[in-house]
């Protein structure tokens, strides 16, 4: 099936959302919140939170119920761009083809934007579900697991440490981004289905599809770094050879990583067709991240 149809639906019930959970840009303190949704409404792929709508609907909930989720999963992808790009870690200037926040804003508000909006994840899951306290409880827990020191922040940390490293193994680079980028994939395919009160194995499932999507999403990602342009990647291209950063295609090659970026597709396609329910449109979804441009 072609997915731009669903998907588009999925991106524009999110952004509704996004503009009703999260603090208006006149709230005071005013150049913080600002600078919180200069970061939010920048656009992007949605991707983690379309992956948490369709879940949940897949499993059997109304997307509508995951909304809140949906908007906690991208608060917290974007706090982790707004430290990714500060100039002790990436130093970049551009994010979705526009100055990052520390260059629109200045460094010290960018590092108190990403903090605040992390944690007005976590007010906002434990808020939007006080009437079910185990499942804001069990969406926390997911939540906070995959953002912490074992998962996305402990990828960040394993990827800083292999910089300029000529010894950096195949393994050390799956260890980073099956944190520092499938965590959140994960997080995202688990949490809708949290919403949907999904049985143990159907979960174990769709974390299993998210962690293979991840590694996909990052070599495709590491593949473009390699051979686009700013144009057509919103942020600056050829940013990880500079910095001496372990890559997929710096440790395996173009062609290999093309290979395999193709078989985690596979695998994470193989995965969600075992889910009951339609899972049609994840499926092609992750297939068209394989092929995608940006």
């Amino acid at each position: 099936m072609d997915p731009a149809p669903l998907l588009a639906r999925h991106v524009a019930r999110f952004e509704a959302a996004l503009d009703r959970l999260t603090p208006p840009a006149d709230t005071r303190p005013e150049r913080l919140h600002r600078a919180m949704r200069y970061s939010l409404e920048a656009g992007g792929k949605r991707l983690r939170p379309v992956l948490c709508l369709a879940a949940a609907e897949l499993c059997g909930a109304a997307p509508e119920d995951a909304l809140p989720a949906a908007v906690a999963l991208e608060c917290v992808h974007t706090y982790s761009l707004i430290h990714d790009d500060l100039p002790c870690l990436d130093n970049d200037d551009l994010r979705r083809g526009r100055p990052t926040v520390h260059r629109a804003f200045d460094e010290a508000t960018a590092l108190l934007a990403g903090d605040a909006l992390l944690t007005h994840a976590f007010v906002l899951l434990s808020t939007a579900h006080a009437d079910r306290p185990g499942l804001a409880h069990a969406l926390i827990r997911e939540l906070a697991d995959a953002a912490g020191s074992r998962r996305l922040i402990g990828g960040q940390m394993e990827d800083v440490l292999a910089e300029k490293r000529a010894d950096v193994t195949a393994a050390d680079l799956e260890f980073i981004h099956r944190n520092k980028t499938a965590a959140m994939l994960e997080a995202s395919l688990v949490m809708g289905g949290l919403v949907a009160g999904t049985p143990e194995p159907t979960l174990t499932a769709l974390r299993r599809a998210g962690e293979h999507l991840g590694l996909c999403f990052q070599i495709v990602d590491d593949v473009l770094d390699a051979t686009a342009d700013q144009a057509t990647l919103g942020k600056t291209p050829g940013k990880d050879a500079r910095a001496g950063k372990a890559t997929y295609v710096s440790l395996h090659g173009l062609e290999t990583a093309r290979r395999l970026a193709a078989e985690q597709t596979e695998a994470a396609v193989r995965e969600l067709a075992a889910v009951p329910g339609d899972s049609a449109f994840l499926r092609a979804l992750v297939a068209s991240l394989a092929r995608r441009d940006r």
